[in-house]
């Protein structure tokens, strides 16, 4: 155990001599890292095709219930919803169902 606590203190003291001395040396992304820059591009919509919408709605049948429209406001992030899961007895909506 001793051993082990020479060895970390070894890398702390290590690490702290490489550590910059003072912090206004270091860059962290401009002088307002917690703000967006003006001017910087936004995502203000993020359209579906068709496709889309027939791959996200796989093994549901209309009328599609109202909890289901959060698709149209989706964006392009990922969502477990639009993708295949689980195999066998789990495959409720039928995405692994071989025609």
């Amino acid at each position: 155990m001793k051993r082990f606590t020479r060895g970390l203190l070894a890398v702390t003291v290590l690490i702290a001599a490489l550590a910059p001395a003072h912090a206004d040396e270091v860059f962290v992304s401009g002088l307002r890292p917690h703000e967006r820059p003006e001017g910087a591009p936004r995502v203000v919509e993020e359209p579906h095709p068709r496709d889309w919408y027939v791959t996200a709605l796989t093994g549901l049948v209309p009328p599609y219930p109202r909890s289901l429209y959060f698709l149209d406001v989706q964006g392009g992030w990922y969502t477990p919803f639009t993708v295949p899961g689980m195999l066998g007895p789990y495959d409720i909506r039928g995405w692994h169902k071989s025609n």
